[in-house]
């Protein structure tokens, strides 16, 4: 199995590390959604134990990548990888029976590279998926009120736009309504590096 490598992954880890052991819940399983490369999942699991970590995606390369990553880590902590798609109506693991409940939900740089739509699917699943109290934490480029916080995701924005109309930088306030109208309260927005933001909602 090929592992991918993200440089970017390796540059942002620690810095979300400490964002995630500070706002994740205890314990239960912490699900990964778009877990691209693997490399997070692999990072993390260990680290945050107890809390178990099920790394998840749609995407056949990305899946065998995840897989080679979490069987090198050989971390009590991973659950086997799975497949997952934020739009289908209902995913995969609402039917399988999980070791604990899922209290948590992370998506790392996945809404400014997929359809909006993906947006809608997530929260929808999310609603699905925590009982009230769970957290959703999503990290990414974002405009904050229709603009960019930097010139860099300005032209990260365009870029992406020319290489698939359906994809860009999306609005905070955008993203904290689809969040609303499933039943999740923007709680914190916090500063990156490199102008990124963790963005968490807590399930009311």
């Amino acid at each position: 199995m090929t592992k991918r490598y993200a440089p970017a992954t390796e540059r942002n880890r620690e810095p979300l590390l400490q964002v995630l052991q500070s706002h994740l819940p205890q314990r239960g399983v912490v699900l990964e959604i778009a877990a691209g490369s693997g490399q997070h999942a692999a990072y993390f699991a260990p680290r945050l134990a107890p809390r178990l970590w099920l790394p998840t995606d749609k995407d056949a390369v990305n899946l065998a990548s995840i897989h080679a990553w979490c069987a090198e880590a050989d971390s009590e902590s991973l659950l086997a990888t799975q497949h997952l798609d934020v739009l289908e109506t209902v995913w995969e693991i609402e039917q399988q029976a999980l070791p604990e409940d899922v209290t948590a939900i992370v998506n790392i740089n996945m809404l400014h590279i997929a359809p909006w739509l993906c947006c809608h699917g997530l929260f929808a699943g999310a609603k699905r998926m925590l009982r009230q109290g769970g957290i959703v934490l999503l990290y990414g480029p974002f405009k904050e009120q229709g603009q960019h916080t930097a010139v860099s995701n300005e032209s990260f924005d365009t870029q992406l736009r020319a290489e698939n109309a359906s994809w860009g930088i999306r609005d905070v306030e955008a993203v904290t309504e689809v969040a609303r109208e499933a039943g999740f309260d923007c709680a914190e927005m916090i500063q990156m590096p490199a102008n990124n933001h963790v963005l968490v909602f807590h399930y009311q």
